[in-house]
């Protein structure tokens, strides 16, 4: 019998890994390409909401746990990961630098937010009342730590490349089973895919729909993440990320018209030079009516655990809720009472669900 069974290999998945690793545990991952949320992520780490000028939740304490997180899984996996990129929020007034000095007077946000206004260099970029830099921020290439960690979990035969069937899974008082797999423990981080699970279903798991769009911009040459209507993010070879769009109606993976001419229209108020569209991917992040995610036991069988919910903000949240869930469950210690799912116990399960 194995420690733990996982099901999902996002960020969620993958962070859970990490911990049980760590710890010496034995388990195994089943997962399918079904979820892209984490893949097509722009993978970008700010701990500011520049919409408004606050701090993102806990965000201190979660920079502080992820990025020795990533460091190592950089050394670990042998591949690049982490790109540190100052974030430079476009202000459209003065009123909007009144606004961001004022925010840089709070407690927390000080931490963050530089008070010198970065002027504008740039001469593709229509940015006259100049920028506000965000610091400690960066990108975490997604897609490279999903396909390196995949192959590595494959190599050590810990991964079954599969969709999860519940017709195949029973839990017991103390096991649980999944063809001819038993372990002490389940936990699902199937991210949006939760909404199928019989188990954890009943959370109130929305899903909001993000598209993103890949331009090739030879004359744009800018290093920095540029925040205005929409990010534009650095890649490679004149490659910029264009991102992102929020939808709650649709909960496919199919890009649209709708959402690209919206991107498109947006990048065009600042952006002043020609680009071409090179790729463009959507995906279904799993939010949560409160913003917080989704991590805890299940209120009947007190093996069956979930780790979900982490929103567009998955880079930082990931370590921060995988470890608050291995905590819990290896050392008795009690949930963060914002991620623990017993806050929805009340309003949503019906006993014998």
């Amino acid at each position: 019998m194995i420690d733990y069974l996982i099901v999902g290999l996002g960020l969620a998945g993958i962070s859970f890994c990490e911990a049980l690793e760590s710890a010496g545990k034995t388990f195994k991952v089943i997962s399918d390409d079904s979820q892209q949320a984490s893949l097509v992520a722009g993978g970008l780490y700010n701990p500011v909401i520049l919409k408004r000028f606050t701090q993102a939740w806990k965000a201190k304490e979660q920079i502080q746990l992820a990025m020795p997180f990533y460091q190592h899984l950089e050394t670990k996996l042998g591949v690049k990961l982490d790109h540190k990129i100052p974030v430079l929020r476009k202000f459209a007034s003065i009123e909007e630098q009144n606004a961001w000095f004022e925010a840089a007077d709070r407690p927390g946000l000080d931490h963050f937010l530089s008070t010198d206004i970065r002027k504008n260099h740039n001469p593709t970029i229509d940015a006259p009342f100049g920028f506000g830099e965000v610091k400690y921020t960066g990108r975490i290439d997604t897609k490279t730590l999903l396909t390196s960690y995949a192959k590595f979990l494959a190599q050590k035969e810990c991964l079954i490349a599969e969709s999860f069937s519940f017709d195949d899974f029973a839990a017991s008082a103390d096991h649980i089973s999944y063809k001819s797999i038993k372990a002490k423990q389940i936990v699902f981080c199937e991210g949006y895919g939760l909404k199928n699970n019989p188990f954890f279903g009943y959370l109130p798991l929305n899903g909001t729909k993000g598209e993103l769009l890949i331009i090739k911009a030879p004359d744009y040459q800018e290093t920095n993440v540029i925040k205005s209507a929409v990010f534009t993010i650095p890649l490679r070879e004149d490659l910029y990320l264009v991102g992102a769009t929020y939808k709650w109606k649709d909960k496919t993976n199919a890009p649209t018209d709708e959402a690209k001419t919206e991107l498109l229209q947006k990048l065009k108020t600042f952006l002043k030079c020609d680009f071409e569209v090179v790729d463009h991917v959507a995906g279904i992040r799993p939010t949560v009516v409160d913003r917080r995610p989704l991590v805890g036991r299940h209120p009947e069988h007190k093996n069956l655990f979930v780790l979900n919910g982490l929103g567009s903000r998955g880079v930082l949240i990931a370590p921060y809720a995988s470890q608050q869930l291995f905590n819990y469950i290896e050392k008795g210690t009690e949930l963060d009472p914002e991620i623990n799912i017993g806050r929805f116990r009340k309003k949503y399960y019906v006993e014998g669900n």
